[in-house]
Protein backbone atom coordinates (compact mmCIF):
# COMPACT_ATOMS: atom_id res chain seq x y z
CA UNK A 1 0.00 0.00 0.00
CA UNK A 2 1.19 3.59 -1.00
CA UNK A 3 1.77 5.87 1.39
CA UNK A 4 -0.65 8.60 -0.03
CA UNK A 5 -3.35 5.29 0.99
CA UNK A 6 -2.36 4.79 4.04
CA UNK A 7 -2.83 8.35 5.08
CA UNK A 8 -6.37 8.50 3.83
CA UNK A 9 -7.15 5.47 6.09
CA UNK A 10 -5.76 7.34 8.64
CA UNK A 11 -7.54 10.59 8.27
CA UNK A 12 -10.72 8.62 7.68
CA UNK A 13 -10.61 6.85 10.98
CA UNK A 14 -9.91 10.02 12.65
CA UNK A 15 -12.43 12.05 11.23
CA UNK A 16 -14.91 9.18 12.25
CA UNK A 17 -14.18 8.60 15.45
CA UNK A 18 -14.35 12.08 16.37
CA UNK A 19 -17.38 12.65 14.70
CA UNK A 20 -18.76 9.23 17.28
CA UNK A 21 -17.23 10.84 20.16
CA UNK A 22 -18.91 13.94 19.48
CA UNK A 23 -22.84 13.09 18.81
CA UNK A 24 -22.45 10.37 20.96
CA UNK A 25 -21.47 12.55 23.90
CA UNK A 26 -18.58 9.94 25.24
CA UNK A 27 -16.82 10.41 28.17
CA UNK A 28 -13.41 10.08 29.71
CA UNK A 29 -13.20 6.51 31.05
CA UNK A 30 -16.15 4.61 28.43
CA UNK A 31 -15.25 2.16 25.99
CA UNK A 32 -14.98 2.25 22.47
CA UNK A 33 -14.89 -0.84 20.15
CA UNK A 34 -13.15 -0.99 16.97
CA UNK A 35 -14.01 -3.84 14.22
CA UNK A 36 -11.93 -3.87 11.29
CA UNK A 37 -11.74 -6.14 8.52
CA UNK A 38 -8.06 -5.23 6.77
CA UNK A 39 -9.84 -7.56 3.47
CA UNK A 40 -12.01 -5.84 2.90
CA UNK A 41 -10.31 -2.27 2.86
CA UNK A 42 -8.16 -3.59 0.82
CA UNK A 43 -11.30 -4.96 -1.45
CA UNK A 44 -10.96 -8.97 -0.96
CA UNK A 45 -13.78 -10.57 1.06
CA UNK A 46 -13.72 -10.42 4.85
CA UNK A 47 -11.21 -13.17 6.14
CA UNK A 48 -9.04 -13.75 3.33
CA UNK A 49 -6.47 -11.24 2.11
CA UNK A 50 -5.53 -9.49 5.76
CA UNK A 51 -3.01 -7.04 5.71
CA UNK A 52 -1.00 -5.42 8.78
CA UNK A 53 -0.18 -2.60 6.42
CA UNK A 54 -3.54 -1.11 6.53
CA UNK A 55 -4.16 -2.27 10.20
CA UNK A 56 -1.01 0.59 11.72
CA UNK A 57 -3.24 3.48 10.68
CA UNK A 58 -6.06 2.30 12.03
CA UNK A 59 -4.38 1.38 14.98
CA UNK A 60 -2.39 4.85 15.27
CA UNK A 61 -5.05 7.11 14.55
CA UNK A 62 -7.93 5.59 17.38
CA UNK A 63 -4.76 5.12 19.74
CA UNK A 64 -3.97 9.03 18.90
CA UNK A 65 -7.73 9.77 19.34
CA UNK A 66 -8.59 7.89 21.96
CA UNK A 67 -5.61 9.27 24.03
CA UNK A 68 -6.78 12.62 23.62
CA UNK A 69 -10.49 12.35 24.87
CA UNK A 70 -9.54 9.18 27.93
CA UNK A 71 -11.11 6.40 25.93
CA UNK A 72 -10.46 2.74 26.60
CA UNK A 73 -10.42 0.85 23.24
CA UNK A 74 -11.11 -2.56 22.22
CA UNK A 75 -9.90 -4.29 19.26
CA UNK A 76 -12.08 -7.10 18.08
CA UNK A 77 -10.90 -10.16 17.23
CA UNK A 78 -12.50 -12.27 14.14
CA UNK A 79 -14.91 -14.88 14.09
CA UNK A 80 -11.93 -17.29 14.75
CA UNK A 81 -11.35 -16.13 18.11
CA UNK A 82 -15.42 -15.92 18.68
CA UNK A 83 -15.13 -12.20 18.53
CA UNK A 84 -13.13 -11.87 21.79
CA UNK A 85 -11.64 -8.56 22.46
CA UNK A 86 -7.67 -7.01 22.50
CA UNK A 87 -7.37 -4.50 25.60
CA UNK A 88 -4.97 -2.92 27.59
CA UNK A 89 -4.36 -4.72 31.03
CA UNK A 90 -5.40 -1.83 33.10
CA UNK A 91 -8.76 -1.63 31.50
CA UNK A 92 -9.53 -4.25 34.15
CA UNK A 93 -8.87 -1.17 36.91
CA UNK A 94 -11.82 0.38 35.70
CA UNK A 95 -13.94 -2.32 34.77
CA UNK A 96 -13.08 -5.24 37.06
CA UNK A 97 -15.98 -8.13 35.68
CA UNK A 98 -14.17 -8.51 32.42
CA UNK A 99 -13.58 -12.35 31.53
CA UNK A 100 -9.88 -12.72 29.99
CA UNK A 101 -9.16 -15.94 27.84
CA UNK A 102 -6.00 -17.31 27.27
CA UNK A 103 -5.09 -17.07 23.30
CA UNK A 104 -2.68 -14.64 21.17
CA UNK A 105 -4.39 -13.30 17.94
CA UNK A 106 -2.44 -13.76 14.65
CA UNK A 107 -3.21 -12.50 11.26
CA UNK A 108 -4.94 -16.13 10.40
CA UNK A 109 -6.44 -16.44 13.94
CA UNK A 110 -7.69 -13.52 15.07
CA UNK A 111 -7.54 -11.21 12.30
CA UNK A 112 -4.69 -8.53 11.47
CA UNK A 113 -5.79 -5.22 13.43
CA UNK A 114 -6.44 -6.85 16.58
CA UNK A 115 -3.14 -9.11 15.91
CA UNK A 116 -1.51 -5.71 15.45
CA UNK A 117 -3.11 -4.23 18.26
CA UNK A 118 -2.07 -6.98 20.60
CA UNK A 119 1.41 -6.23 19.20
CA UNK A 120 1.16 -2.26 20.06
CA UNK A 121 -0.36 -1.67 23.37
CA UNK A 122 2.14 -1.69 26.11
CA UNK A 123 0.47 -4.66 28.29
CA UNK A 124 -2.47 -6.16 25.96
CA UNK A 125 -4.76 -8.77 27.55
CA UNK A 126 -7.73 -10.79 25.67
CA UNK A 127 -11.09 -10.65 27.02
CA UNK A 128 -14.41 -12.49 26.12
CA UNK A 129 -16.65 -9.97 25.75
CA UNK A 130 -17.72 -6.05 26.76
CA UNK A 131 -20.11 -3.73 27.16
CA UNK A 132 -18.91 -0.73 25.11
CA UNK A 133 -20.52 2.65 25.19
CA UNK A 134 -19.80 3.00 21.55
CA UNK A 135 -17.90 1.28 18.28
CA UNK A 136 -16.89 1.68 14.31
CA UNK A 137 -17.05 -1.20 12.70
CA UNK A 138 -15.00 -0.96 8.97
CA UNK A 139 -15.86 -4.13 6.75
CA UNK A 140 -18.80 -5.76 8.20
CA UNK A 141 -17.53 -7.14 10.91
CA UNK A 142 -20.52 -7.02 13.40
CA UNK A 143 -19.40 -4.97 16.60
CA UNK A 144 -22.90 -5.11 17.66
CA UNK A 145 -22.48 -8.12 20.13
CA UNK A 146 -20.15 -5.70 22.22
CA UNK A 147 -22.11 -2.69 21.85
CA UNK A 148 -23.93 -1.94 25.50
CA UNK A 149 -27.92 -1.41 25.24
CA UNK A 150 -29.50 0.41 23.92
CA UNK A 151 -27.51 1.01 20.37
CA UNK A 152 -27.94 4.24 18.19
CA UNK A 153 -26.59 4.18 14.53
CA UNK A 154 -23.80 7.32 13.77
CA UNK A 155 -23.37 8.63 10.37
CA UNK A 156 -19.89 8.13 9.23
CA UNK A 157 -18.98 11.53 7.86
CA UNK A 158 -16.16 8.98 6.02
CA UNK A 159 -18.50 6.28 4.46
CA UNK A 160 -15.83 3.98 2.79
CA UNK A 161 -12.54 3.27 4.31
CA UNK A 162 -10.88 2.00 1.08
CA UNK A 163 -13.76 -0.83 -0.53
CA UNK A 164 -14.76 -1.57 3.40
CA UNK A 165 -18.20 0.03 4.50
CA UNK A 166 -18.00 1.59 7.46
CA UNK A 167 -21.10 2.43 10.03
CA UNK A 168 -20.67 3.58 13.31
CA UNK A 169 -22.83 3.35 16.68
CA UNK A 170 -22.72 4.29 20.64
CA UNK A 171 -25.80 3.78 23.32
CA UNK A 172 -27.67 5.35 25.23
CA UNK A 173 -29.22 4.48 29.16
CA UNK A 174 -32.61 2.87 28.21
CA UNK A 175 -35.59 4.82 28.73
CA UNK A 176 -38.40 3.65 31.58
CA UNK A 177 -41.67 4.63 32.26
CA UNK A 178 -44.95 5.19 31.38
CA UNK A 179 -46.66 7.65 29.52
CA UNK A 180 -45.90 10.22 32.62
CA UNK A 181 -42.16 9.79 31.81
CA UNK A 182 -40.07 12.43 31.18
CA UNK A 183 -36.84 12.32 29.18
CA UNK A 184 -35.25 15.70 29.42
CA UNK A 185 -33.83 17.84 32.13
CA UNK A 186 -35.86 20.98 30.76
CA UNK A 187 -39.31 19.01 30.39
CA UNK A 188 -38.76 17.54 34.19
CA UNK A 189 -37.67 21.64 35.58
CA UNK A 190 -41.15 22.66 33.99
CA UNK A 191 -42.93 19.81 35.75
CA UNK A 192 -41.21 20.32 39.28
CA UNK A 193 -41.41 24.29 39.46
CA UNK A 194 -45.53 23.07 38.54
CA UNK A 195 -46.26 20.78 40.52
CA UNK A 196 -48.66 21.75 43.79
CA UNK A 197 -48.77 19.83 46.81
CA UNK A 198 -51.41 17.36 45.70
CA UNK A 199 -49.14 16.29 42.96
CA UNK A 200 -49.56 12.67 41.87
CA UNK A 201 -47.10 10.47 43.29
Amino acid sequence: MTDSILLNIAEAVETNLRELIQVGGLIPGQLLVIGTSTSEIVGQRIGTSGTLDAAEPIFEAALRVSREFGLYLAFQCCEHLNRALVVEEDLFIRYPNLETVTVIPVPKAGGSMASYAYRHLAKPIVVEAIEAHAGIDIGSTLIGMHIRRVAVPARPPVRMIGHAYVTMAFSRPKLIGGVRAVYTKEVADQQYRAASPDTDC
